[in-house]
């Protein structure tokens, strides 16, 4: 069965950050440093998702998905990162998990979508190696709890990002800006990656993925400095987080004159056989050679397509090509693929007639065309997750991007379904034989 489903994350939509025991997580504490966050938004709200997820449900009952790709609060879990589980927050998950399957909605849950508990965080975070085996702690703590009920599990969203935005610019939560000091952030998600592998197959857990975000890299030129440029900074997106786990050895790293610290068993335990790859796609990135800022590429920017609210190119053939050349790349070590993150920052209007989001509908429209022609090459995708279901807090932008096929009103919570909800609904329900199995 091919899965349609729309995504959202725990921080971006929950709110209720200090309810029911649950603890403060480094997104809570980075949101509330001034000037961290567009005009000093933070998640304490949100949508109010925690009070308000049947509303939800019924959004997506009525929209015909049938999956939900969402992320599990690892702070509502274990307050401090470790020990005892809160009970509370195991059971709000528990009543969200049962509601779906009752509406015949696959539950996909992330472990972690970025949200570390702060107490992590103050004894290193993912810079300490010990936090991977926290992470597969916490992994099993939910699986004995879930595992009977949930067919799908993701370990981790966007490693890459993570790391990036988090550690080496600061830009995200934890907000350290490292450089390339922050690689060992790099390892040590991977690592708890496959620990928490481990933790969920020991509990029964059916399907496991990660979900890494990727890029197709274009050189600016064809150029040996920009050819060059292109394939140090393809290693470091893409490679880095995908080679490991599908071909259990690093890229070569010299590009960045590093390599990464390795101990025995590590790469064993983090290519462990996977059900699937989550792949997240939202444009190309255009490379060119080196400036003198340290690094060994520059990025030239994808001109010549339309943008998105955020400035991201519109590239709807990038999706295609990144899943070919994921085939190409991997061969038979690709397991199947999954789409668990497309999507789109428009500048929504809500009128009295609604939100008429054509450009997000023409966006879905040619990325889900993308996902058949990549199907129709042989590549085997069995899943596309819309981002998002709700507008949000989107992290650093504070709630100035809107990705949501509905329309939440920050102030009163209020939820308007945009036409693109509608016209996802009338697609979804013409059941196109193209992507039956």
């Amino acid at each position: 069965m091919f899965l349609w489903g729309t995504a959202t994350a725990a921080y971006q939509i929950e709110g209720a950050v200090s309810e029911d025991g649950r603890g403060v997580s480094i997104w809570d504490t980075f949101a509330h440093e001034p000037g961290r966050v567009r005009d000093g938004h933070t998640g304490d709200v949100a949508c109010d998702h925690y009070h308000r997820w049947r509303e939800d449900l019924e959004l997506m009952t009525e929209l015909g998905v049938n999956a939900y790709r969402f992320s599990i609060a690892w702070p509502r879990i274990q307050p401090d990162g470790t020990g005892a589980a809160n009970s509370a927050g195991l059971d709000f998950y528990e009543r969200l998990v049962d509601e779906l399957l009752a509406a015949d909605i696959t539950p996909v849950p992330t472990l972690f979508h970025w949200d570390l508990p702060q107490a992590l965080e103050d004894r290193g975070g993912w810079l300490n190696r010990d936090t991977s085996g926290c992470f597969a702690e916490y992994a099993g703590v939910v699986a004995e709890r879930l595992a009977d009920r949930v067919p799908m599990w993701i370990t981790l969203n966007e490693p890459f990002v993570h790391m990036a935005f988090g550690y080496a610019m600061g830009v995200h939560a934890p907000g350290r800006a490292l450089l390339l000091d922050a690689l060992p952030v790099a390892h040590h998600q991977l690592l708890g990656h496959g620990l928490a592998v481990q933790a969920l197959r020991a509990a029964g857990a059916g399907q496991v993925l990660i979900t890494n975000n990727c890029t197709p890299v274009w050189p600016a030129s064809g150029s040996k400095e920009d050819l060059a440029a292109a394939d140090a900074y393809d290693t470091l997106h893409n490679r880095l987080f995908n080679d490991p786990i599908l071909l259990g050895a690093y890229p070569d790293l010299s590009a960045y004159g590093a390599e990464v610290e390795v101990r025995d068993g590590d790469l064993a335990t983090i290519s462990a056989p996977l059900d699937g790859l989550g792949v997240n796609y939202y444009n190309p990135t255009r490379i060119a050679a080196p400036t003198a800022d340290g690094l060994p590429f520059t990025d030239a920017g994808v001109t010549g397509y339309p943008t998105t609210a955020f400035g991201w190119p519109v590239v709807p053939d990038g999706l295609r090509e990144l899943l070919t050349g994921l085939a190409h790349r991997y061969g038979a070590a690709l397991p199947p693929v999954y789409v668990t993150e497309n999507g789109c920052s428009q500048p929504d209007e809500l009128t009295p007639a609604g939100v008429d989001d054509q450009e997000r509908i023409a966006y879905l429209d040619g990325h889900i065309d993308a996902v058949r022609r990549a199907r129709q090459e042989g590549v085997d995708v069995r899943g596309y997750f819309v981002w998002s279901l709700l507008d949000n807090f989107e992290w650093a932008e504070g709630y100035h991007q809107r990705f949501g096929l509905v329309h939440v009103d920050f102030d009163t919570q209020r939820r308007t379904p945009k036409a693109s909800y509608h016209w996802l609904k009338r697609r979804l329900a013409e059941r196109d034989d193209t992507f039956r199995r």
